[in-house]
């Protein structure tokens, strides 16, 4: 991939700044080995530079690198962001079809893969999408063998249960965006039923990302609330069907935005920047997102390696902590369907 021409190349000084600013005999060069911090995007497409674009615009690294298959288009995509550098925080962003560009990362965010299409469910594209992971994996874990590792490609859960696999990392360094975005829509749908702020909202989406995913109805709560337990008796049965309506639109909504547009992109550019927030800057949030749950889940059986979305605290090490879950028989029944939808998927990988 062509790079981008130097000062030299174009005729200029490399040397100008020196004749603008008079050097301090106190100041001292950093440390090749400072706290910067560099984020690696792997998929130039819609979601990948949605997802560039929210991390810069959020100042949430101080180098970005790009990765994708079509040189022109990336290539494209980089100058396009590092023409805006006079809008935003300094961020050096650079670009290649080559791994090594990686090297370094604290955070590898995977959104390469087959694009998911109208009437296509997320589980469709789990074949098309593994022999992808085999050329992505194993070079970001040799580059950067202390990075985390964030999948966002679709299906989430179980292309997250492949990047583990093949990059042989920790567990908790591997992380699917999961239902971090199907919670964002959940939280949102139940605050437009609600007429309230989203953000007076605490809901969770879990179990995997896609049609077998769960509402939580029991810890749904308005403003530290509990919202079913404050309904009168008679109420309940009722506000239950309109809930089951809302957890359908939640799963329907991305289907929606793909038959309208043609993609989603904007708000998983959020939901993942948010991710990267947490992650980077040790905030311990906690965040829906897949992880390993193998003796974490009553109902799933200890010796099945499963992705799946729960509510974990997230923090520079990666996933820190698992918050402990009481689900009602309905609940727990649900996640356990869930789960084994994942794992008869995972059975046909030969991973």
């Amino acid at each position: 991939m062509k790079k981008t021409s130097s000062l030299s190349e174009l005729g200029l000084a490399t040397n100008v700044s020196g004749a603008i600013f008079r050097p301090l005999p106190s100041a001292v060069p950093p440390s090749p080995n400072s706290n910067s911090t560099k984020i690696s995007v792997i998929g130039a497409g819609n979601v990948g530079m949605a997802i560039a674009q929210t991390i810069l615009t959020q100042d949430l690294v101080d180098e970005l690198a790009l990765v994708d298959a079509m040189p022109d288009k990336l290539r494209g995509e980089m100058l396009d962001l590092q023409h805006a550098a006079a809008f935003l925080p300094r961020t050096r962003i650079t670009a290649s079809t080559d791994y090594s560009i990686t090297a370094g990362s604290d955070l590898c965010v995977v959104t390469a893969g087959a694009r998911q299409i109208a009437g296509e469910s997320r589980l469709d594209l789990v074949q098309r999408n593994l022999a992808l992971f085999r050329e992505i994996v194993p070079p970001l874990a040799e580059h950067s063998p202390q990075c985390i590792i964030l999948v966002v490609s679709n299906p989430v859960d179980v292309l997250t249960y492949i990047a583990w696999k093949l990059s042989g990392f920790p567990s908790n360094r591997v992380i699917g965006s999961g239902t971090n975005l199907d919670s964002s829509r959940f939280r949102f749908l139940l605050a437009e039923h609600l007429e309230v702020n989203a953000q007076d909202v605490q809901a969770y989406m879990v179990g995997e990302h896609g049609d077998s995913s769960v509402a939580l109805w029991s810890s749904i709560s308005v403003a530290g609330v509990p919202l079913l337990g404050s309904l009168e008796k008679q109420q309940i049965a009722y506000e239950q069907e309109v809930l089951e309506r809302i957890r359908r639109a939640v799963v329907e909504s991305a289907y929606e935005v793909i038959r309208l547009k043609g993609y989603t992109s904007w708000a998983i550019g959020y939901s993942v920047a948010n991710l990267a927030r947490s992650l980077l800057r040790d905030q311990r949030r906690i965040h829906p997102v897949s992880i390993l749950v193998r003796d974490l889940l009553t109902g799933v059986p200890s010796d099945r390696d499963i992705f799946l979305s729960l509510p974990a605290l997230l923090g520079r090490s990666g996933v820190v902590g698992v918050t402990s879950l009481h689900l009602t028989d309905d609940e727990a029944a649900c996640l356990s369907r869930s789960a084994q939808t994942l794992w008869e998927i995972q059975q046909m990988l030969g991973l």
